[in-house]
């Protein structure tokens, strides 16, 4: 192993170990690359952080942040559950099908999946636990379900791909709603099996009269999604603009029509955002540099050719890529993992003969079963903080959960058209 190899793998892997911050481990391995292995200019490092933040997609993540944390306060998440509860009434599993539902509605608003953690589990945890579902399967429908705000659009794991790979956004946010919806489904065959092995019966009948009044009364809630997505896919702003209509959406529903938000509330959701957006760009930024040594020193390109040169089928090497990645999820966040891996993995998986769109969504999907994936899923950690759920119940309850998704991840890995039925 060469230097640069030690430095770039070993000494990251290390840190990691150790406990150290990821950008603090992704700062100190191109550091020592650059000055003590290459021989570079350190004014390099520099030259490179404001390469990799000066991308106009990346403006989106913030303003997709900020629109999904004022709508999580101002009363749009309360009125999408009644809006959900209305439709399901006579399924059995009816209050988990309704949390189900919930998120993947939220999942169109938002881009985060703690974010929608913290917005649909403290709303519907208690009332699962209220009707008799135990904590450990009221806390793991809501890690798990939350992943699906990953594939849904806006994501901001599509963005990040999008920005490390340099493949259209609009592109990848089409190719992430069937997957996305195929995990919801999935989720909701375990649920209703689930409430058939427990002998739940329909708890309440479908009442068209209380679907209309949930529509009437959500209807601005409900538009949501429709006037941002809608207007994406109709071409009449671009994702980074959609991002700020839903700002100014957002602003003017819980501000103006519902009225539920006080100016002090809009604040804390700057303030939250703020710091959000501040911890992935530091990331982005290091990420950048670090991608960009990969690249120069060759290391991408040896290891595609090398992955390329093996005499072993294209599935065979997906499915070894989805095993590494399942674990990479576990111990990274999905942020950092995008930006990290994607110029490592995207050469491989086109030596292969694997879209990178496709590959974009196998990623992100990948990484999004890690966000509930024991034992340092982000999903689960906020969820022990927001309803103080016991981290070793999730532990357990999440299995069947993952076993339904990583389903769900094969059809979407060996069956591109789950990705790109858009595009054919």
């Amino acid at each position: 192993m060469s230097g640069l190899q030690w430095t770039l793998a070993v000494v990251p892997v290390a840190l990691l170990v150790l406990g150290y911050p990821f950008f603090v481990i992704l700062l100190v391995a191109v550091t020592l690359a650059l000055i003590f292995v290459m021989q570079l200019p350190a004014q390099l490092i520099h030259q490179n952080i404001f390469a990799s933040l000066d991308k106009y997609a990346l403006i989106a993540i913030p303003f997709f942040v900020f629109a999904g944390d004022l709508m999580a306060r101002g009363g749009i998440s309360h009125r999408l559950v009644r809006w959900v509860a209305s439709m399901v009434g006579g399924v059995r599993g009816y209050l988990p099908q309704t949390a189900l539902g919930t998120t993947i509605v939220f999942s169109a608003i938002s881009g985060s999946t703690t974010a929608a953690v913290a917005a649909i589990g403290s709303m519907t945890y208690d009332r699962l636990r209220q009707a008799g579902y135990g904590e450990r399967f009221s806390s793991s429908l809501i890690v798990s379900a939350a992943a699906i705000d990953n594939l849904i659009p806006p994501s901001v794991g599509f963005i990040l791909y999008s920005v490390a790979s340099e493949t259209s956004l609009l592109r990848l946010f089409t190719a992430g709603i069937v997957p996305g919806i195929l995990l919801g489904g999935a989720f909701a065959l375990y649920i209703y099996a689930y409430a058939v092995a427990q002998g739940e019966r329909p708890q309440r009948r479908f009442v068209l009269a209380e679907f209309i009044a949930a529509t009437r009364d959500g209807v601005w809630s409900i538009l949501a999604p429709v006037v941002v997505l809608g207007g994406l896919y109709a071409g009449v702003f671009s994702p980074t603009e959609a991002a700020g209509i839903a700002c100014v959406y957002a602003l003017a529903v819980v501000g103006i029509v519902y009225r539920e938000v006080t100016w002090r509330q809009i604040l804390e959701s700057a303030s939250r955002t703020a710091v959000l957006t501040a911890q992935v760009f530091v990331i982005v930024a290091l990420a950048g540099v670090y991608s960009w040594l990969l690249t120069v020193s060759g290391t991408s390109e040896a290891v595609a050719k090398a992955i390329g040169g093996l005499n072993v089928p294209p599935a065979v090497v997906l499915l070894t890529i989805n095993a590494f990645l399942l674990l990479i999820g576990t111990c990274i966040d999905t942020a950092s993992a995008i930006l990290v891996l994607t110029p490592l993995l995207v050469p491989i998986a086109v030596a292969i003969g694997v879209d990178p769109i496709h590959f974009g969504v196998i990623l992100v999907m990948n990484l999004s079963l890690g966000t509930f994936t024991p034992p340092f899923g982000l999903n689960l950690f906020m969820a022990q903080a927001v309803f103080k759920a016991s981290l070793r119940e999730m532990y357990l309850g999440v299995i069947p959960f993952f076993l339904v998704a990583l389903a769900a991840l094969q059809l979407v890995t060996y069956i591109p058209w789950f990705s790109l039925w858009a595009f054919r």
